[in-house]
């Protein structure tokens, strides 16, 4: 099919490239991985093993419809459980229609919002969350979990309350521990851990689920105080709608938008990691669409949100897929287990799923991530403290926010750092370059040469104009030269400034010329804002070089 046939589909986009055997394999591989993780990450959100299989079909349907990517794999996600399981306890008892009710509407309004997103194209949204942020929130997401499964691994009673006082609880009971549970759930760990090491493609969570149900059967574990899934209700998706008050509705839209940003850095994340083509860069707005069309259908299925997963992603790119039709696949083959084989499933340890959650927990931590930037950026490695401890201690929705919040803030905080820089030339070459310690440089009597390396803003603006002042006052050029090369940027605020910093060049005697404007937001700027009433166009020119040679007197 002709590429340009191929970009022209509304939907169902990555089934252009389809390879029947190649899809198959991976999409049965693809289900080998999912049906243990999706079990586990249901229960972990307090839902029935059936509802996370809803949510895995919903995702790989809903992306496959919309997406673009050919090999994400989008569904149920322990990234975001947690974080939504946290906001909706708040308002509901775990496990009651309520709880059911509100989980429903949660996906349907991150679909939605993930939905505007890729049509309004605003895919920059995911990149609120800076690297250091987005370790130190998954360090906390992962002790979460480790809390929380923790228990059904040790065979304890599971302690309410904060995480702090739960750890605390659990560090005094760990003495009543059970034998066997912790030998179920720690053994599929390690059988999980083992596979990875090996090769990500062994399906070691599958294998170990099914070893410890098997045992568990075998020697009448569940007389030993084994907990199991029980029942899993054969049923099948159907529409279905919340019936919730609106005031219900409302309250929900701050944990939407906690959720849907998280979706997006996900999403994006997995989509850059996995490209479809390597040598064109990923759309990661139609991706953001596809996922949000995942979260609507999850909720009308009666699940909740769902998100990308970079290690499924991974798995269907290694494994040969080529499109879509892998995860289809892998939907069938989820959608056929409910239909017939639910009964195989009731004996499933509770501390097995605990023991693949335990897996996923330690995965998620960037161990390596978090030394590299302790040892080349401190500053940084204490943003990663702070949002895994604000993720820990608040309640788990209020610390993802304050950690949305926190990376917008070390983003502000990194732009009002940026003060001027002074030019010099490099000797022997018309090159300007900023002045070094340890850099040879000249300087030309009567010329200053400076520079702002960021975007121009009210947040750094006045900054800007204080250190001006100081440049012309110590000294007093004849022609002060504005390397614009570094302001991609600039706002109403900074463009009033710039022209009382022309103005009083100007009173002063000093000549102004602007060089290498190259940004096409900065050009529009100085349009827009009338800054050629103060400063004439023939001061604007495309090097340093040309305007001293031009203007020095």
């Amino acid at each position: 099919m002709p590429n340009d046939a191929k970009h022209a589909w509304p939907v169902f986009r990555s089934l252009a490239s389809y390879s029947l055997p190649g899809d198959l394999l991976a999409g049965l591989t693809l289900a080998a991985i999912a049906i243990p993780e999706q079990m586990a990450t249901a229960r972990l959100g307090g839902f029935a093993p059936q509802i996370g299989f809803f949510a895995f079909m919903a995702g790989s349907l809903g992306f496959a419809l919309l997406g673009g990517n050919r090999f994400l794999s989008c569904g149920a996600d322990s990234t975001i459980t947690p974080i939504f399981a946290g906001g909706l306890a708040a308002l509901a008892a775990a496990g009651s229609p309520e709880y059911q009710s509100l989980a429903i509407a949660l996906a349907l309004m991150v679909g939605a919002m993930m939905l505007a997103g890729g049509s309004f194209r605003l895919g920059g949204i995911a990149n609120l969350l800076s690297m250091p942020v987005m370790i130190g929130f998954l360090a906390g997401i992962s002790v979460h979990i480790i809390v929380s499964q923790l228990p059904g691994v040790l065979g304890l009673e599971s302690p309410s309350g904060p995480t702090l006082d739960r750890i605390g609880v659990l560090a005094t009971e760990i003495g009543r521990t059970n034998p066997v549970t912790f030998c179920i759930g720690f053994g599929v760990l390690a059988v999980v851990f083992v596979s990875e090491s090996i090769s990500p493609k062994i399906p070691g969570a599958l294998i170990g689920l099914v070893a410890a149900t098997l045992a568990t059967i075998a020697l009448g574990l569940e007389s030993k105080g084994v907990n199991v899934v029980g029942v899993v209700p054969g049923t099948l998706p159907r529409p279905t709608f919340p019936d919730l008050a609106p005031e219900l509705w409302v309250r929900l839209v701050p944990l939407a938008f906690v959720i849907t940003v998280v979706v997006m850095v996900q999403t994006a994340a997995t989509t850059r990691s996995f490209p479809s083509d390597p040598d064109k860069p990923a759309d990661v707005d139609r991706d953001f669409a596809g996922a949000g069309a995942g979260s609507v259908l999850s909720g009308l299925f009666g699940a909740f949100p769902v998100n990308a997963s970079p290690p499924r992603t991974g798995i269907v790119a290694e494994t040969g897929g080529q499109s879509q039709l892998a995860g289809l696949a892998a939907a069938v083959i989820v959608l056929l287990l409910l239909a017939l084989g639910t009964g195989l499933l009731r004996h499933v340890p509770d501390a097995a799923l605990g023991g693949i959650l335990l897996f996923v927990a330690l995965r998620i931590i960037r161990v390596k991530q978090i030394v590299t930037i302790y040892r080349q950026s401190f500053s940084e490695f204490l943003l990663i403290v702070t949002t895994a401890a604000l993720i820990i201690v608040l309640p788990i929705q209020q610390g993802a926010f304050l950690g949305i919040m926190l990376s917008l803030l070390h983003g502000i905080w990194s732009t009002m750092r940026a003060r001027l820089v002074e030019f010099e030339r490099v000797p022997g070459t018309t090159i300007w370059w900023p002045a070094h310690p340890h850099i040879t440089g000249e300087r030309v009597n009567g010329v200053a040469v400076i520079g702002l390396q960021a975007p121009l803003s009210f947040l750094n603006a006045p900054a800007f104009r204080s250190d001006v002042s100081k440049v012309i006052t110590a000294a007093t050029p004849q022609l002060l030269v504005l390397e614009a090369s570094g302001m991609v940027e600039i706002d109403f605020t900074a463009a009033q400034i710039l022209l009382d910093i022309f103005k009083a060049c100007s009173a002063q005697g000093v000549t102004v010329a602007v060089a290498r404007l190259e940004s096409v937001r900065a050009q529009d700027a100085f349009e827009r804002f009338k800054l050629f009433d103060v400063l004439p166009r023939e001061h604007v020119f495309h090097s340093v070089d040309e305007a001293v040679h031009r203007l020095a007197k």
